[in-house]
Formats: structure tokens, sequence, C-alpha cells
């Protein structure tokens, strides 16, 4: 009951499923719900370009940054035009898993699948850490619980989520669009003052690294930048959510998102070159060019708190697309079936708690460190950009609609894009983490076959056609095995539902020593002087090891019969109470589950005070 009670004041009223429909949402929530991702990585994709190449130094940084960031534009742009085409040829849906698969075979879905998965939980864990990390560079004092304060973020996230996808895209629309605000805000002022007009403090870079030079160092650079473009394709993954018509609302969101992504990543690495802004050691880079801009007063901790929820809400994007997935996964049989159940609020609440978990496993073994996560990040979702693409090639390739041939050379440009930047991810960011991702990838896609050939097997083997009504006889008298520890009411109703399914009911008796045995016989006469009492002896005092033996004799007597093993359960009035009494019972009936031909049954009886 207080469990019960608990669950809904966090999570909210069931909803029927006929408020279905009422869950689908407009363009502007549908834009702060699933372009958070890709909006959010302004707070770090120009420290990541800048990082490997102030190793060279600042002179170095600044002449190049540009150039690199006008670059990741360009890619932008061709991955959202090769998305557009998605939207409109999968308007029920276009996630890289059903494109890959329809298009290219199961293989390459699986494998798009497992990447999008892995990205979506690690969009969550970089989103949470890098928030933090922003607000531990306006207030300091946090440093000390970054980790712990990461971990009840997200689960904070989770319950959001657990309450449902309207309640959700409500709650995220006004962080978003106070980050966009605020970063418009910060760009414009930036442009207008200029760095003439104020005193930039000298930066300390802490790097102990060689210095690497020439076009190695552009590429790492380049690689780094490349985590600017997560999150492009959740709008595709996501076109269920919008209303009708969906692919078209998907597309002017799309549009929305990259020229708003854009024109704020370009601002922001403009400034850091004009204002000379360098990486300190416990600050982020937009952190330092905030207070070159607007120095320290409120409007610099105004725009740290709106990052810092941005990144909160960044997450929110993976909660929306990591269920919806992983439950497609589910119904192809690739995937546990427990991931297509819907919880209370309509959401995959399964989904929502695995993706929870696995995020803050991340933020754990990396103690929160965002830069140390970012190299994991990028490899699953260019592959999953590749796969999509080629995808489409062969759609385009197949149906021959109307304009066609344009349609599949920007899919061909588009896949050949993303799949030379995939190698440039993959070679450069592999010694720093992408490895884990690479070996990581193949594992679950061998976890899903095998998923698949179980459930397979499965239903074949429980096929009605497998059934041969020639073999149905007349049901016998089966027998019955009623394990006991002493003599008690719950144990009389269990014995007498026994002798109402069965005239062969057998009581067996662990004898672990002849005190308590001479009790149970003078008990049993004085109630069941005509039935007999089995005693098993047991000279070690393990009491599950006889009765599975007594089990194991009675099915070895006539294999081809069914047993029914009949077990007395109390049932305490507080639940807690449960915890104080043996649970041997429990054990034993996991030990029969791999029992052929064994029932097992439970006749409880409830306690009404204790």
């Amino acid at each position: 009951m207080f469990a019960s009670k608990v669950r809904r004041i966090l999570i909210g009223d069931p909803l029927h499923n006929s408020q279905m429909a009422h869950e689908l949402i407009p363009k502007w929530k549908a834009l702060a719900l699933l372009a958070a991702d890709a909006l959010s990585s302004i707070a770090y994709a120009t420290e990541e370009i800048i990082i490997p190449l102030t190793l060279s130094g600042i002179a170095f940084a600044t002449t190049w940054s540009l150039p690199i960031a006008l670059g990741i534009l360009a890619l932008m742009i061709i991955i959202t035009l090769s998305y557009r085409q998605t939207i409109q040829a999968y308007p029920n849906g276009g996630g890289a898993y059903i494109v890959a698969k329809e298009n290219l075979g199961t293989a390459a879905g699986l494998v798009a699948g497992a990447s999008l998965l892995i990205d979506y939980t690690l969009t969550v864990a970089v989103s949470v850490s890098s928030g933090m990390e922003n607000l531990v560079s306006a207030f300091p004092a946090l440093a000390g619980v970054q980790v712990f304060a990461c971990v009840w973020i997200i689960l904070l996230l989770m319950v959001l989520s657990l309450r449902g996808v309207k309640d959700s895209a409500t709650i995220f629309a006004i962080p978003t669009y106070l980050f966009i605000f605020s970063m418009f805000a910060l760009i414009i002022t930036g442009l207008i003052k200029g760095p003439e007009d104020v005193h930039i403090h000298p930066h300390v870079v802490l790097m102990n690294n060689m210095p690497e030079i020439g076009l190695i160092l552009l590429l790492r650079a380049f690689s780094s930048g490349c985590t600017a473009l997560t999150g492009i394709e959740a709008v595709s993954n996501g076109i269920p959510l919008f209303r009708h018509p969906q692919s078209k609302n998907a597309n002017k969101t799309l549009l929305m998102m990259a020229l708003v992504l854009g024109s704020m990543f370009a601002g922001i690495t403009y400034l850091v070159n004009s204002y000379d802004i360098a990486k300190v050691e416990g600050v982020t880079l937009l952190a330092s060019l905030t207070q070159a801009v607007v120095g320290h007063g409120f409007a610099f901790y105004f725009i740290q708190v709106s990052v810092f929820l941005i990144l909160f809400m960044a997450a929110s994007t993976a909660y929306a697309d990591f269920p919806r997935l992983s439950s497609l996964l589910a119904v192809d049989r690739y995937a546990p079936r427990q991931l297509i159940s819907m919880g209370d609020r309509l959401v995959f609440s399964n989904g929502i708690i695995a993706l929870s978990m696995g995020a803050i496993a991340i933020v754990i073994i990396f103690s929160g460190h965002t830069h140390s996560i970012l190299p994991l990040y990028a490899v699953g979702v260019f592959l999953s950009f590749t796969l999509s693409q080629a995808g489409m090639v062969v759609h385009h390739w197949k149906l021959r609609e109307k304009g066609w041939k344009g349609s599949m050379v920007m899919n061909a440009f588009g896949t050949l894009v993303t799949f030379c930047v995939l190698i440039v991810i993959g070679s450069f960011k592999f010694t720093h983490g992408a490895w884990m991702v690479i070996v990581t990838i193949p594992i679950i896609v061998y976890a899903f076959h095998r998923i698949h050939v179980h459930y397979v097997m499965f239903a074949r083997e429980l096929s009605q056609s497998h059934y041969d009504i020639a073999c149905d006889r007349e049901v016998t008298d089966h027998v019955v095995v009623i394990p006991i520890s002493g003599l008690h009411l719950g144990v009389m109703n269990a014995i007498r539902y026994g002798r109402s399914v069965s005239h062969d009911v057998r009581v067996i008796f662990v004898k672990t020593d002849e005190v308590s045995l001479q009790r149970m016989n003078e008990a049993w006469l004085a109630k069941f002087p005509d039935m007999k009492l089995h005693v098993l002896d047991s000279p070690y005092r393990s009491i599950s090891g006889p009765i599975l033996d007594f089990i194991d004799h009675v099915r070895n007597e006539n294999p081809t019969e069914f047993i029914t093993v009949i077990f007395p359960e109390f049932v305490t009035f507080k639940w807690y109470h449960q915890l104080l009494h043996n649970q041997t019972a429990w054990l034993i009936k996991l030990s029969l589950i791999y029992k052929k031909n064994v029932i097992v049954t439970s006749v409880k009886y409830h306690l009404s005070t204790t």
C-alpha cells in the first residue's frame, strides 16, 4: 500500500489507452524535447575542437578552429538534408534501425540498433556530466559532490520520463528556450562589445602532452568537434510523437533545429577565436567565454544555469528514443519482451529504467568527466548515420519514385561523407576510448542474435502444430507432495486442498534431529491418525536436498505422470515481517522450475494481526 502511494505521487495516476492520441505533441514542444540533445552540444563541441589544437599553441588554435567549425557545419547541412528524405520516406518513424534493416538486411539493422542504444545511453551520461561541470564552473564548491549529483539528476530524469511524454515535453520546453535565448544573447553581446572593450585575463593551459602538428592534429580536432552533430537523428526517430501531419511537422522541426544549432555553434566558435579564449582546468570553455563577455555578475550565473538546464534536458531526447527503439527490437524478437510493455503513463517504463541504470554506470565508471566519456560518443552516431544513408540509397534504387535520382545522389554523398568521418573518428579516438564502443557493438549484436534464436525456438517448441491429439488420455489420479516443517493451520489448509485434487497425497517431513521428529509424530498422530507421514532423514541438516530427492523418486515411479508439489505458506499482516521467516520454500521452488512434469503451487494462509 505504501509503495503504491509513493508510486502514484512520483509517476502519477495511470492513463487509459484511449488517451494515447492526446500524447502527441506540437512542433514547439517537439523542438524542445527532440532537439535538446543536439542543441546542448554547444556546451562542449567548441571546447573539444580547441583542446587538441591548443597543444600546438593558442595561435594555432585560433587560426584553425573556425575553419574546422565551418567544415563541421557543412557536414551538418549534408546530414540534415539527408534526414529530410528519410522523414519523407518513413513517415511512421525512420530511425537508422528501421532504414538499415529494411534496405540493407537484418545484420546491418542490428548494428545500427546497437550503435543507437549505446549512444542514447552515452547521451544521458555526457549531458548530465557536462551540465554538472558547467555548474561547478559557476559554483566551485560543488566539485566534491559532482558524481553523486549526476546520479541523482539521472534518477530525477527517470521519474520525469516515467510520468509520460506530454508532461516531459511541457516541463522541458522552458529550459530549452531559455538556453536558446541566453546563447543568442551571449553571441549578440559578444559581437557588439568586441574583444577590445574587455580585459582578457591570461589563461594557463594545463596540458602535458607532446605537441602534434599538421594534418593529424587537424583531423583529431575535427573528430572531436563532430560531437556537435550528435542528436540530429532524434527528429527522424521521434516522428510518432508529432501531431498530424507528422512528416511535415517533423521536417519543419528538423530544419529549425539545424538553423538554430548551426547559428549558435558558429557564433560561439567565432567568439572563442575573437576573444582568444583558451581552456582552463576546472572551468569550461563556454564559462570562460561568458565571463569574458558579460563579466562575473548576474548574467554569468544566469547563462551557466541555462547551460546546465539544457544539458539536463538533453538527456530527455534519449529518454524519448531509447525506449521506443528497444521496444522495436523487442517486437522483432531481438530484445527481451519486457521492453514492449507500456507502463501506467503510456511510456515504455522498462526501457526508461534500463537506460537510467546504464547511464549511471557510465557516470560512475568515468567519475563524471565529460572529456573522458566523449571519445566513446561519436563512433556509434556516425556508424548509424552511415548505415541510415546507405539504406536510403538502396530505398531510392528499389522504389524509383519521382525525383529518385537526385535523392539517391544526395544520400550516396551523405553516406560517403559520414563513412569518411567515421573512419577518422575511429582512428583518432580509438586509444582515447572509442575502442570500447567498437568492441561492445559486436557483443550487443551477438546478444540480439542469441535472444532471437531463443524466441524462435521457444515459439516453435510451443507451436500447436506439434500437439498430437492422439496422445491425449483421460486424466489419472496424480501424486501430490506436501513438504512441511511443522503442523499449523496453514499446513492443514494445504492438506485439505491436496486431498481435494488427488487421492494420493504424500506429506513429507525432514528429520534433522530426534527431538523435532518426536514432537512432529505426536502432533501428526493426534490430527491425522489415518494418514502416513513420510519422514526423510537428513543427517547433514539439509532441508532442500532430501525434499528434491524424494520428488525425483516419485517422478521415477511414473515419468509420464504429473506431480503436484504444494507448499503451505503464510502471509504476514505487514510486509516486512515476512523477512523474519525462513525462505526455504522459495529456494526449493526455484530448483523445481527445471524438473519436467512437476507442478508447483502454494496454499496461502493470511495472518490477520502479525
